[in-house]
């Protein structure tokens, strides 16, 4: 019986490895998600802004309506120029991006306009 308990610990061992790399893929979404035939760009006040891994966000109120904006991992943002400091609530910024065919309020940015200067995230 001894035998048989450590081979089903051994088989659900084998289980979670091997389902362990499905899992994190299906948890972070393919860039197909987004429209990439036409590019928006939206100006608008940062409600929250999130520099955090496996991406940044943001919520950016426009006229229109307010849109979550998902934008590049914090070290490409960083290196590229935007650092953590860059964006403050309440900043008034110019988001270039990528509307999502299944989510009418979130967009990927493609690059950021803010304080005169132009953020390349891709």
């Amino acid at each position: 019986m001894k035998s048989a308990v450590s081979k089903r610990t051994l088989l659900a061992g084998f289980a979670v490895v091997a389902l362990a790399p499905a899992t994190s893929v299906l948890a972070h979404h393919g860039w197909g998600e987004y429209d990439s035939s036409r590019l928006l760009t939206l100006t608008g006040s940062v409600k929250e802004f999130d520099y955090a891994n496996p991406h940044g966000t943001l919520r950016l109120a426009t006229p229109d309506k307010t849109w979550f904006v998902i934008l590049a991992p914090p070290s490409r943002m960083e290196s590229r120029g935007l650092p953590r400091d860059a964006v403050k609530i309440g900043d008034q910024i110019t988001v270039e991006g990528h509307a999502s065919r299944s989510k009418v309020d979130e967009l990927r940015a493609e690059r950021v306009h803010v304080a005169g200067k132009v953020v390349e995230l891709r």
